[in-house]
């Protein structure tokens, strides 16, 4: 077995084999370490939401999700009635997609087993140390060196604590359940939420024809440590009486207690340590985002540490993960904190403030704050993105949408198409129109083309733009007024 990689993921859940697919089609060397022998079987995540899709598509994968599961036309926020409307994104996604997580891991194991990323499965990491030029990741009874790693392995990160790197946050103050059951005699809707004085249930179908998932937060079981095993009486009992009838669960294939805690790392980026998903951020699970903003931190890091690695930029673009993704891992601390709040407490002004909120959600711009920010669509980038959040058309640091395009040859192109080999895109829509990209950036790693969109309605004074790999528009010209590139370390 040999030791030495550019780079080490150390965890094979899904953002840690996102982020060796990116390393690996950049061309890096790259190893996973995982300490399961096996896949797990259990699914926390159930939901894709609309920018992982987006991700997945910039990388031309999309499709392989989408036939395996099932579009949500809405999302939620802490269960209230009035739901998430993700419709006014442009986006080909405007929903979240129902599909287990054990479906996902397969997916995106396939996906890296085919671009011939090493897996190295039942190895269990027990020391990280930077030296400064490279790391020694120690195992149960060997060494592996590399130039970088990441910490993809989850909330008891073993790369995070060997680096030092604080962890701070909300301590767990409830406990929540989880049951994956038959249900002898199901709701009349396939899908139920109910939140009242006894409680908050939400019970879905599992997607495989039999299981439904029970989420169940019951006052008089919140303060049970979630080291306690959870029992089927629990869950009868507490559902009933919540929603007021028996739906009979039996057969549990998992039943689980998760807690609210909430801790954000202090950086994303040590030296030669590097952190993502779980192991930089973790919350209760509300809206499904814990997975989803992983995947997405992966999508940002890796052509950038593909790039520092092969020499193509210099070492402090690392810097901008951390500067770029860390914000979002801070919003996401925020709203799922405050979502636990609304869903832990069930005291008569908890309860009044929860049909406030319904009622203001009905307002669309409020609506679409929470819709944004839940799904990914509105995360931004770079100094000049906060100051362009909220507003409409294409701006420097926001996401570019997946267009179609009119080249010079009257053919249709997605944009997202000329992204999937995780190039740069510099699109000119005028005759000789360009805009400047970082002083680093080598010619051959931008795909040039010169094309005009479908619909003339969409980019109507933008004479050229610059799109990095992940999706983001990293600088624009427009007729009237000129904007520069994002502040992205230059030599």
């Amino acid at each position: 077995m040999k030791n030495f990689y550019e780079v080490i993921v150390v965890g094979a859940g899904p953002v840690g084999l996102w982020l060796a697919c990116e390393l690996k089609i950049a061309g890096i060397d790259v190893a996973v370490i995982e300490r399961r022998m096996v896949r797990s079987t259990q699914s926390r995540a159930l939901t894709i939401h609309g920018r992982s899709l987006e991700v997945f598509q910039l990388r031309g994968i999309a499709d392989r999700f989408l036939c395996r599961g099932t579009p949500i036309p809405s999302g939620h926020y802490a269960a209230l009635d009035t739901r998430l409307d993700f419709s006014s994104f442009g986006s080909r996604f405007p929903y979240t997609l129902f599909i287990p997580q054990v479906v996902t891991e397969a997916l995106l194991e396939e996906r890296a087993l085919e671009l011939s990323v090493t897996i190295l499965r039942g190895i269990t990491v027990t020391g990280i140390r930077d030296n400064g030029s490279q790391v020694i990741v120690s195992t149960d009874d060997s060494a592996f060196s590399c130039s970088y790693v990441v910490g993809a392995d989850g909330a008891r990160s073993i790369v995070r604590q060997q680096a030092v790197i604080t962890y701070d946050g909300v301590a767990a103050s409830n406990s929540l359940m989880l049951a994956d059951v038959i249900l002898g005699s199901p709701p009349a809707k396939s899908a139920i939420s109910v939140t009242n004085q006894y409680g908050s249930v939400m019970i879905a179908p599992l997607g495989d024809g039999h299981h439904h998932r029970i989420v169940l937060v019951d006052p008089q079981r919140v303060h049970i440590p979630k080291t306690e095993p959870v029992t089927l009486k629990e869950i009868t009992e507490g559902t009933a009486r919540v929603v007021g009838e028996n739906y009979h669960p039996r057969d549990p294939i998992w039943l689980s207690r998760f807690s609210d805690e909430t801790r954000l790392a202090e950086t994303y980026r040590q030296g030669r340590i590097l952190l993502a998903g779980d192991a930089a951020h973790i919350h209760a699970p509300m809206g499904g985002q814990g997975m989803n903003v992983g995947l997405q931190d992966a999508m940002n890091l890796g052509w950038k540490l593909a790039a520092v690695v092969k020499g193509d930029a210099p070492d402090a673009l690392l810097d901008s993960y951390n500067t770029e993704r860390r914000p979002v891992g801070q919003a996401l601390y925020t709203n799922t904190l405050a979502q636990a709040g609304l869903v832990t407490r069930f005291d008569p002004a908890t309860l009044a403030l929860r049909e406030t909120l319904n009622d203001l959600l009905k307002i669309p711009a409020v609506n679409r704050r929470l819709a944004g920010e839940l799904s990914g669509f509105d995360a931004t980038i770079g100094h000049e993105a906060k100051a362009v959040s909220d507003s409409e058309g294409w701006q420097t640091g926001r996401r570019a949408t997946d267009i179609t395009l009119i080249n010079n040859e009257n053919q249709s192109i997605s944009l997202y198409s000329l992204l999937e080999d995780g190039h740069w895109l510099h699109l000119s829509l005028c005759s000789g129109a360009s805009v400047p990209g970082p002083q680093w950036l080598q010619k051959s790693r931008i795909r040039f083309l010169a094309a005009v969109p479908s619909d003339l309605t969409v980019l109507q004074g933008v004479r050229a733009l610059l799109v990095r790999p992940d999706g983001y528009i990293a600088a624009i010209d427009r007729e009237q007024e000129r904007s520069g590139n994002i502040d992205l370390p230059r030599q």
